[in-house]
């Protein structure tokens, strides 16, 4: 993968982690696991995958086991952005039984999810072959999950797109129309806007993108739900002006056919709304 991505701090993650245990657990513990399991009783665990794809969650994973008992020794064989194979051992967890099944679910609904976006986005990646375009992910997210989830976008090679609303412009088709018309809205923009903020516009049309370029003060334009050879001519009228994102029913089997236009970028809220969880399991 060309994608390069740093390892999140774990505090920032554990929220969340946090969050999911509480649910689980919720205000008697594992009854189940404290009524069956002999104190005392200590495993060792495996984290298996029962399908092949890309590896994301082992960091959470090991944070949930970690948050239920700190004295459990936990071993990361597969990083996050690892591929793997079917029944490749990702982690190893060795010492309270009780503590292990009490972190179990929470786990491997991570790991299994985050890996299946990973993976996911991994399948789009490959078919910008080459290709200088990038995958990148949206908004639509799992709430209260974004964090970790464009993570795991990370891990299968994409790029991310805005974690939120504060983070830059990106005028739509209904700030448009709100705002009484491209012009109007780039001017505002422009006049809102600080060194650091970058300013992204949707277009339907040709004509609306020439009017963007005409109008300035975009660095990006998205667009919208365009058939092939409109995106072809939009690419080579923005080239040189604004970068390009493609957007809008970016489905796998015509991500290579939208890459060979030369978009800059493509950008799908599939990888994260679609994804299938991969199947993991912890064997005893």
């Amino acid at each position: 993968m060309t994608q390069q991505f740093a390892r999140l701090p774990d505090l920032i993650l554990e929220p969340m982690v946090r969050a999911a245990l509480m649910e689980d657990l919720g205000q008697n513990g594992d009854i189940t696991t404290r009524a069956v399991i002999p104190a005392g009783a200590t495993y060792r665990a495996r984290l298996n995958a029962r399908e092949a794809g890309v590896v994301s969650g082992m960091q959470i994973a090991r944070i949930a086991f970690h948050l239920v008992d700190t004295g459990l020794k936990v071993e990361t064989l597969l990083d996050d952005g690892a591929a793997c194979a079917k029944g490749d051992t990702l982690m190893t967890i060795e010492g309270s039984a009780a503590s292990i099944l009490s972190a179990e679910r929470v786990a491997l609904n991570f790991a299994g999810r985050l890996t299946g976006i990973a993976t996911l986005t991994a399948g789009f990646v490959a078919q910008t072959a080459g290709t200088n375009t990038r995958i990148t992910c949206t908004r639509k997210t799992t709430p209260g999950l974004r964090i970790a989830e464009k993570q795991a976008v990370l891990h299968g090679g994409g790029y991310n797109h805005r974690f939120g609303l504060s983070d830059a412009i990106l005028i739509k088709d209904n700030h448009i129309a709100a705002a009484g018309g491209i012009k109007a809205v780039l001017t505002a923009a422009k006049a809102c806007a600080s060194h650091m903020m970058k300013v992204e516009i949707e277009v339907d049309t040709l004509e609306q993108l020439e009017e963007v370029i005409a109008t300035g003060g975009a660095d990006v334009v998205l667009l919208d739900n365009m058939d092939t050879a409109t995106l072809t001519q939009a690419v080579a009228m923005a080239r040189g002006h604004v970068v390009t994102e493609a957007s809008g029913n970016m489905k796998l089997e015509r991500i290579a056919e939208v890459a060979a236009t030369g978009v800059d970028y493509i950008s799908s809220g599939a990888l994260t709304h679609s994804a299938r969880t991969l199947d993991l399991g912890l064997d005893f």
